[in-house]
């Protein structure tokens, strides 16, 4: 990992407050935290673009999720009680149940992320995400 020639930094939107470091890892899939494996934090879904992944430590960016209220909330806590929820969560479509787990659980999460965003950050890299503060910076390049 190289360090980016300067510090790219992109506003985005708090949902739930906190600052995470750490790997990016994108999924162009929408994600049903139930459908990830609690004991390593793999996506387990047959035909997911992250499937065999960990999201496990990571700033996962993702669409939005899926799945009913239950499933949801209950993937999310599984994973977050053996220690394999991601460190935050970028979303682009967040939804109720979604945002009420990550409130719950005190995983950052935020949207209305820069398109700029979208188009330099990948999987691999390592960025700062301070969502009370609205920011995301670009810590180094995969």
């Amino acid at each position: 990992m190289t360090a980016p020639e300067a510090a790219e930094t992109f506003a985005c939107h708090k949902i739930s407050g906190g600052v995470a470091s750490g790997e990016v890892l994108f999924s162009q899939d929408d994600i049903c935290f139930y459908l990830c494996d609690p004991e390593t934090g793999k996506v387990i879904e047959d035909g997911h673009c992250l499937h065999g992944v960990s999201v496990s430590g990571k700033i996962l960016v993702f669409p939005s999720g899926k799945g009913s209220s239950v499933v949801q909330t209950d993937g999310l806590y599984q994973l977050a009680m053996r220690g394999n929820a991601p460190k935050a969560v970028v979303v682009q479509h967040p939804d109720t149940v979604l945002v009420a787990t990550c409130i719950i659980l005190d995983v950052p999460m935020v949207d209305r992320v820069e398109a700029a965003f979208y188009e330099r950050v990948k999987t691999g890299d390592a960025v700062r995400l301070d969502a009370s503060s609205g920011v995301i910076q670009l810590i180094g390049r995969a």
